[in-house]
């Protein structure tokens, strides 16, 4: 079965959050485990469970077996992600801030753009894990979601 079963967060690169963003985190694995297609490339395993961590601006993703016996850990650089997470932020501030005073015509034109924004990263990781770990499209925007919800101040 190409699919996760489990993901967690390494808290000893990552620590704990405020209860805002413990929130948007468990809510991100929820979602990543709901829906999702994974699988390490030319690797005939699964189901997978994750680990996401942080070492040094890199992601980590520790990939092991259902049962906990370790498959592989990739590290892939956030750099390429800077730009799109910092417009990402900004965009979803003008969003939470539009809903209070805007027509629904700019809410819907600032969600468009977040939407966009969201659409891009997951192609720029799908790019990125090309090789190494096999995803589709709404799976890469869900584990952004989650790279969001590492980075998300509150």
């Amino acid at each position: 079965m190409k699919k996760l079963v489990a993901v967690t967060l390494d808290e000893t690169s990552i620590g704990r959050g405020a209860p805002e963003q413990e929130h948007e985190r468990a809510i991100a694995i929820y979602d990543l485990i709901e829906s999702n297609s994974f699988a390490v490339s030319g690797h005939e395993g699964g189901p997978y469970a994750l680990q996401v961590g942080l070492r040094s601006n890199q992601l980590m993703l520790d990939i092991r077996h259902a049962g906990g016996e370790p498959v592989i850990a990739h590290l892939l650089s956030l750099s390429p992600f800077r730009r799109v997470v910092k417009d990402y932020f900004l965009v979803c501030e003008s969003y939470y801030a539009a809903i209070k005073t805007a027509s629904a015509a700019q809410i819907e034109a600032i969600d468009m753009g977040r939407r966009g924004l969201h659409d891009e990263a997951a192609g720029l990781l799908i790019e990125r894990l090309n090789g190494k770990i096999d995803i589709d499209f709404d799976t890469a925007r869900r584990l952004f979601t989650l790279i969001t919800a590492l980075h998300w101040k509150g």
